[in-house]
């Protein structure tokens, strides 16, 4: 077993899965140790510090040689050093039975939760930074690598990381197939509330019906969406609506009191949470016109806007002229539907490209990770950093 193997093998067998999804699961702590022992190991300075009770980020920092603060500009007009981040997400989603996480290595591929989503990548970036202590090269600018905590629900660690940390840009090293992703999608989950008046069913008087209220709303998702199918949308998929989850009412001869509605609005570039959210308050009026006892009202859960990075980004440059490089064909360049902690560093004002090995079975039983991208994704970030950093 290789050395990045066994990395991979070691990351995957600790249990990060998230709290917030499942109660008493883990959690991201005994990863977020692991790196930084590995990672103090090789020379950098660690950080561990917690964004939510007992669940702490990790950043290692790998200190370039480049001037201090106040030291002159020099002459010609030298950009200074810039500083790049190599960063990814802890946890995992629950796993139907512990040998989730026991990693097994078949045909070239690694199976376990989190393989591909995301230790994978994180993996990368550890052999990467090893690889450039080991060569004993400086580079100009500081290299960063960040573990964050809570991608998978609220994306906690990444909203406090810039806080903390500002490096001139970063990379998330995903899953991408080793393409670099600019841009990628974005979504916002909404809780319809519909309320009605409790009363036996046979009270006609009195009793009034929450859950077909919502007949309206649920008739303006569907032609939403379509509607939204027939605009012209990126290459990589469309803005979407859907229903998620309905809950209400407790026994057949009750009017029910109350129901909730769950939805979900895919976004892509052009798209924004405040669109999304204008849509929705119009379903809520348009049921309100139907029926004047409709009583409704609509609540954001959580909502993250596309991204999409300026193909003159320097970073992107840097990160397409080394995955060229790894894989000796020209880098393929796109977008993805789904959101990532990236859009979150963007919007703080950090450039944040996507770029990682190639996986698949996010989430299920089947997940799994291609080794031989993990080498060549280790490869390229370390090149990229070179380039970055100077």
């Amino acid at each position: 077993m290789s050395a990045l193997t066994a990395l991979l093998a070691a990351m995957v067998e600790i249990d990060t899965t998230n709290p917030s999804l499942q109660p008493g699961a883990p959690g991201e702590a005994a990863l977020a140790h692991f790196l930084a022992r590995r990672l103090g190991d090789a020379g950098l300075e660690v950080e561990l510090w917690d964004v939510l009770p007992g669940r702490p980020n990790v950043v290692a920092r790998l200190r370039g040689a480049g001037r201090s603060p106040g030291d002159e500009r020099p002459a010609g007009g030298e950009r200074p050093p810039r500083s790049l981040m190599l960063c990814g997400h802890l946890d995992v989603v629950a796993a139907l039975s512990p040998e989730a996480f026991v990693p097994r290595v078949e045909d070239g591929r690694m199976y376990g939760r989190g393989a591909a989503d995301m230790k994978s990548g994180l993996a990368a970036a550890v052999t990467a930074v090893e690889a450039l202590v080991a060569s004993g090269d400086r580079l100009a600018g500081d290299l960063y690598v960040a573990g964050l905590v809570d991608e998978e629900w609220k994306s906690a660690g990444a909203a406090a990381l810039p806080a903390r940390y500002r490096p001139d840009a970063a990379v998330m090293v995903e899953c991408t197939g080793l393409d670099v992703v600019t841009e990628h999608g974005g979504f916002v989950w909404f809780d319809v509330e519909s309320l009605g008046v409790e009363a036996a069913g046979d009270d006609t008087a009195r009793g009034v019906d929450g859950i077909s209220l919502l007949a309206p709303v649920l008739d303006g998702i569907r032609r939403l969406d379509a509607d939204l199918a027939a605009r012209p949308h990126a290459d990589y998929g469309r803005g979407s609506i859907h229903s998620s989850t309905i809950a209400g009412g407790d026994q057949y001869p009750v009017y029910p009191a109350r129901c909730v509605l769950g939805v979900e609005r895919c976004l892509t570039a052009g798209e924004s949470i405040a669109q999304a959210e204008a849509e929705m308050r119009a379903l809520l009026d348009a049921a309100r016109a139907a029926d004047s006892r409709f009583s409704g009202s609509l609540t954001t859960v959580v909502g993250r806007d596309p991204v999409q990075l300026d193909a003159a980004e320097p970073l992107v440059a840097a990160l397409a002229s080394a995955a060229t490089s790894a894989l000796g064909r020209p880098a393929v360049l796109r977008g993805d539907m789904g959101w990532m902690d990236s859009g979150l560093l963007v919007e703080a004002g950090i450039p944040c490209a996507v770029f990682g090995p190639r996986g698949h079975g996010e989430h299920t039983a089947d997940e799994w990770v291609d080794l031989t991208s993990i080498k060549v994704c280790a490869e390229a970030l370390e090149s990229a950093a070179r380039d970055f950093c100077g």
